[in-house]
């Protein structure tokens, strides 16, 4: 079983190493990146290349991780206690199954996404580490244990919003998804774009990669942006003459699509005032 990339998602070497050294050590495979450069959708990809299905679980702020597990429904089993339902004699009725025990009893090997998990609870990735190690967990209110038929591979992603202990770390295998270079970015352009004109694909990411890189930019264009951008110059049929920034702003063409924030609009602008100074 080895992930080698698919038709839809252009994935570098190391990037499929670090796929096939988890999968191969039976670890959690850890991706860290910038937001937009493909973290989920690695999962999703992993899960097509290898033909498995997938359970993904959506880290929110406000997520435990007995969630992942199981929830107990007391107020209901109340509810129903008070009405007479006779369901209330098995409490099995009111367990809820989580994300892990989902993956856990699948009848075949599954794709288990953990998404975001920096956006919970610090202690939130300590409270799986034994889940995640023995591959199994006790229900109290039923007195079972379950076991994973299959160990599922799992993937879990981070943004770096929140340092995560190191008691987890050393329980994964970890990649770090860089910001692709050019000819990476052209590859992945050409599986969403495939009919873009190299003379605009060439202007656009020159302008592009001289946006990432501007001094005092809060947040810099992703990859996911990129192909937005490019989709919408494809859209209004514009060509590399088109491309020429205002002067008056030093703003990019519909650059809406890559600067997300008042802040950065600002920057272009100053700096399109400075240079304008600068050159009387």
């Amino acid at each position: 079983m080895r992930f080698e990339g698919t038709d839809s998602y252009v994935a570098t070497g190391d990037l499929t190493l670090a796929v096939n050294a988890a999968v191969a050590l039976e670890r959690p495979l850890l991706v860290k990146g910038e937001p937009g450069t493909g973290k989920t959708e690695l999962a999703r990809q992993v899960a097509e290349g290898l033909g498995l299905p997938m359970i993904e679980w959506s880290i929110k702020s406000t997520t435990k991780a007995q969630q992942g597990l199981y929830e107990y429904d007391a107020v209901s089993r109340l509810r129903d206690s008070q009405l007479g339902d006779e369901r209330v004699n098995d409490v099995a009725n009111y367990i809820r199954k989580g994300k892990l025990w989902q993956a856990f009893e699948a009848e075949n090997k599954v794709v288990l996404l953990i998404d975001e998990v920096d956006k919970a609870d610090i202690e939130f990735p300590n409270d799986l580490l034994q889940e995640l190690d023995r591959m199994e967990f006790h229900v109290y209110e039923t007195g079972e244990t379950v076991r994973a038929r299959h160990r599922p591979i799992v993937i879990i992603t981070s943004n770096n919003e929140k340092e995560l202990p190191d008691a987890f770390l050393r329980r994964c295998f970890f990649h770090y998804i860089r910001f692709p270079d050019p000819e990476t970015l052209k590859k992945i352009v050409a599986v969403h774009h495939p009919g873009i004109k190299s003379e605009l694909l060439s202007a656009a990411l020159t302008q592009f990669y001289e946006i990432r890189e501007t001094p005092g930019l809060k947040k810099k264009p992703s990859t996911s942006e990129v192909l937005d951008w490019l989709k919408l110059l494809l859209a209004e049929d514009l060509d590399p003459a088109d491309l020429r920034r205002d002067g008056a702003t030093a703003l990019p063409k519909l650059h809406g699509a890559l600067l997300k924030n008042e802040q950065d609009v600002h920057l272009f602008e100053r700096l399109a005032f400075m240079a304008r100074r600068a050159g009387r």
